[in-house]
């Protein structure tokens, strides 16, 4: 029997924010970090760029074309239980139609969406087992991005450090 090699996998997340800073939320299924709420995304394909998969990702599990505006940061998640290892990128993104709302486009990868606050998302992840409802992106992105905090919090930081003209990929709201 062959032994399986295992790599580091790369995931882009979409932080998709409203007017009131809440942002897109799904509870996931079928898959690593089932029961567990997580920002649309996926894996980065190759050849593909980071803006370029949180658009088509987005778009693929919430119906929702979205601009993708910023790279914000990164966080390196490994679970341990599935002996998984990734790099995810997290990515700012805005709707093209502020008024579109997400849908469930692939009912076997998503349980539902939702809209919730950063102070929702820290409150669950404050409770006895809010960290085992939480993607662990998430868990790590709040743990341990500290850039935040000089902000006031990850919806300010959002708020911000929004652009206005055409990004470049290249645009980092924060040296990582």
């Amino acid at each position: 029997m062959a032994s399986q090699q295992h790599v580091v996998r790369v995931g882009v997340a979409a932080i998709i924010s409203d007017a009131e800073g809440k942002m897109v939320v799904g509870v996931r299924k079928g898959s690593h970090g089932a029961g567990t709420l997580q920002f649309p995304g996926g894996h980065l394909e190759v050849g593909e760029r980071s803006f370029d998969c949180a658009v088509r990702e987005t778009l693929e599990e919430t119906g929702l074309e979205v601009i993708a505006k910023k790279t914000v940061t990164f966080t390196e998640d490994y679970f341990d239980a599935e002996n998984k290892h990734y790099i995810t990128i997290f990515v700012s993104c805005k709707r093209r139609d502020e008024q579109e709302q997400p849908v469930i486009m692939e009912p076997k990868k998503c349980e539902s969406w939702t809209w919730r606050s950063e102070a929702e998302l820290r409150e669950i992840m404050a409770t006895e087992d809010g960290k085992k409802r939480l993607f662990l992106p998430i868990v790590n992105l709040f743990e341990h991005d500290r850039r935040f905090k000089e902000h006031g919090s990850l919806t300010d930081f959002l708020r911000e450090s929004d652009c206005s003209a055409s990004p470049s990929e290249t645009e980092i709201c924060s040296s990582l």
